[in-house]
């Protein structure tokens, strides 16, 4: 089974006085990279939240966002009355020099660094376990969404490996008379350009089958083959992360291609090899979102 790397996920629930929301989604990505948008007061747990997203999410950009709501009551402040006292002179003075009025001096008091600040606010470990009970579940909603998405990705993968396939058996039909054409090729020149009875029959025959054992693709099309059935195998295996592993095959399955494309010298094989490398072309790009 396959999983795509795009997915979201989003967990919400209320514990005794406060609203947890824990939100993830992920994007396609070479590696894994996590931006988290937390409140402050989850700092001494953002290592735990980082390494929880990062072994049940393997690959991807993930952004993870976590809110915590008070309800009813307005979240505590603590005013620093020394600080905003020291401020008080100043600003009174500066008022009066640029005959302005002093009416909202006390708003501009409260705006000052430092003077309103939220209370030393913690998680109890009830309400951390609650809230890493949120992340697992809005994680595990993105990874289901991941499933959805990588299902109808490995069908299609699946129909470009079987089209490659298709077009290697035509290759096979037409490689006889490939070796056939090539030599009755050869044949015409000699008799054009030197005569039908002035060359060497035999050296003709040692010499054709040295250049077809140059040119020969048996080789390319059974390891295409085999690495066509390796892809298809690998799709059946239940490994979560093995985007990357058939990336590689695809690679693999490329070079057999352009191989036989090069030693084809044959236009229904070449046509073959062309539509074969449109295919893996569309397979490479639906690997790119594979987890």
């Amino acid at each position: 089974m396959l999983y795509s790397m795009t997915g979201y996920g989003r967990a919400e629930s209320i514990l005794k006085d406060k609203t947890f929301l824990v939100e993830v989604k992920s994007l396609n990505g070479k590696q894994f990279d996590v931006r988290l948008n937390a409140p402050s007061l989850l700092k001494p747990y953002e290592v735990g939240i980082r390494n929880k997203l990062n072994e049940e999410l393997y690959r991807g950009s993930v952004e993870c966002s976590i809110s915590i709501k008070s309800n009813g009551a307005s979240k505590p402040v603590s005013v620093n009355k020394e600080l905003a006292k020291s401020y008080y002179q100043p600003i009174m003075e500066l008022a009066q020099e640029l005959g302005m009025g002093t009416e909202n001096i006390l708003s501009t008091l409260l705006k000052m660094p430092d003077v309103v600040s939220s209370t030393n606010e913690v998680l109890t470990e009830e309400e951390w376990q609650f809230l890493f009970a949120l992340l697992k579940q809005a994680i595990d909603h993105l990874i289901k969404h991941r499933g959805e998405e990588g299902k109808s990705i490995e069908k299609d993968l699946l129909e470009k490996i079987i089209a490659i396939e298709k077009q290697q058996a035509v290759v096979e039909i037409h490689e006889p008379n490939r070796r056939e054409k090539i030599k009755e090729g050869m044949v015409k020149l000699l008799e054009q350009h030197v005569g039908a009875d002035k060359y060497d029959h035999n050296r003709l025959e040692q010499e054709l089958i040295y250049y077809i054992e140059k040119i020969d693709i048996s080789e390319e099309s059974v390891r295409l083959k085999n690495h066509c059935d390796y892809f298809k195998d690998m799709l059946k295996e239940s490994e979560p992360c093995k985007g990357k592993k058939l990336s590689f095959i695809l690679q693999e399955i490329g070079r057999e291609i352009n191989t036989t494309g090069s030693k084809a010298n044959d236009v229904d094989i070449q046509k073959a090899v062309i539509m074969m490398k449109d295919e893996l072309e569309k397979a490479k790009e639906q690997i790119l979102n594979v987890l």
